[in-house]
Order: structure tokens, then sequence, then C-alpha cells
């Protein structure tokens, strides 16, 4: 049987570079392989919530209650041993221009990601093929030229012999995108609001912080 690995992605932050925007915009993957230790206590917990009155569908930090929110980093944290964290950290200031198109600059930046993710994944879990799921594709403009220059970014990126799938699917569909995502606003809020607690409460599971670096220069 195939071996593979999963990395699930999501992001935070916007894509707007003037005074208004955010400073920072993140990016954390959660990487795993089955079975998903972590999937059948979210979804006790969230038929639990349904059962007490709340009718959540699933988890998205963002818009959870403060308690539901530390109940799901519990779970998370739980679950440390089987899933591994990375995440990309960039101060928008650094970007050069020509990378501030919001066509290039969530391709580059997932790409710069997984070039550093996966070949980890790879060695670590000794796997034949890494399917790499993301939350359906940020950038609601000109969506089939984003999802293109991804392709084309990770084609120039990734090693040769790194086997992978690239799936957008929407973040209720799987709990993999969802714990990605409570990683990714935890980290996010560390830098852009620097309230470090929630990360703190997940830090057996983050394996690295990487920072964007001015030196890196796409081709």
């Amino acid at each position: 049987m195939q071996r593979c690995s999963y990395i699930f992605l999501d992001e935070a932050g916007n894509f707007d570079f003037s005074d208004r925007g955010t400073r920072y915009f993140t990016l954390a993957s959660v990487s795993a392989r089955r079975p998903f230790e972590w999937a059948s206590p979210l979804d006790e917990f969230k038929h639990d919530c349904i059962e007490r009155g709340i009718g959540i569908e699933y988890f998205h930090c963002y818009n959870d209650s403060r308690r539901v929110r530390g109940s799901v980093f519990d779970l998370i944290a739980a679950s440390s041993a089987n899933l591994n964290v990375d995440c990309l950290v960039v101060d928008k200031s650094k970007i050069p221009p020509l990378l501030q198109d919001e066509s290039r600059f969530y391709p580059e930046m997932l790409g710069l990601l997984l070039s550093l993710v996966i070949p980890i994944a790879a060695v670590a879990e000794d796997t034949d093929e890494i399917i790499v799921i993301t939350d359906t594709v940020p950038v609601n403009r000109r969506r089939r030229a984003v999802e293109k220059a991804v392709q084309t970014t990770l084609g120039r990126m990734l090693p040769s012999r790194a086997r992978y799938r690239l799936l957008h699917h929407q973040s209720r569909s799987h709990y993999g995108l969802q714990v990605a995502d409570y990683c990714c606003w935890a980290v996010f809020r560390k830098w852009e609001s620097r309230d470090g607690s929630w990360l703190g409460r997940i830090t057996s599971a983050l394996r690295n912080e990487f920072e964007f670096d001015e030196a890196w220069n796409p081709e």
C-alpha cells in the first residue's frame, strides 16, 4: 500500500500592503499521517457543542467563542504526538514591490513554506507521496491565474523527486484544515497582536517557526 503523508495549510493576514493592511502574513502547515487521531475527539466535541445548544457546523478559530476555542486548542495539544506544525511568518514591509501583487505573493509564500516543509516531511515520514490540502484559494480575483501560479511556483521550488498532489478544499470539509486554521491563527496572533498565549498552548506540536528572509529572492 502506498504510504501517504498529508499537509494541511491555512493562512492569516491580508494582501493589503498599505498602512491599512495587516503588518504580518502567516502560513501554517499541519503534517500528519493516517489515522488522524485528533479527528475523532474533534468530532465528539463538535457534537457535544451541538447537544449543548451551540449550533456549530465546523471549527473556525476567529469566529468560535473563547470557551470553544480553548477546548479545541486543548484537543490539539493532546494530539501533538500525531501532528507537526510548521509556519512561515512574513513581515509584509520586507516584501519587494514585484512580489506585492496578490497573484505572485500568495504562490511565492506558499511555495517557500512547502519547499521547507515537504523535504522534512518526506524524510521524517518515509513517505511515497505527500498530499497537500489548502483551504480554497483565498484570492477571489484571478483565481485561475493564482492556482496556475501556485503549480508553476511549486514546480520550480520543490525538489524534482518530491511526489505531491495539491488540492483546494473548503475548510469545513476536513478537521485537518480546521486544525491548520487554529494553528495559523495562534501564530498570527502572536506576531500581529503580541499575544503568544494561544500559541503557547500548542508548543508541543510546533516544529518550526520560519521567518521570511529579505535575502531570499525568487527566480
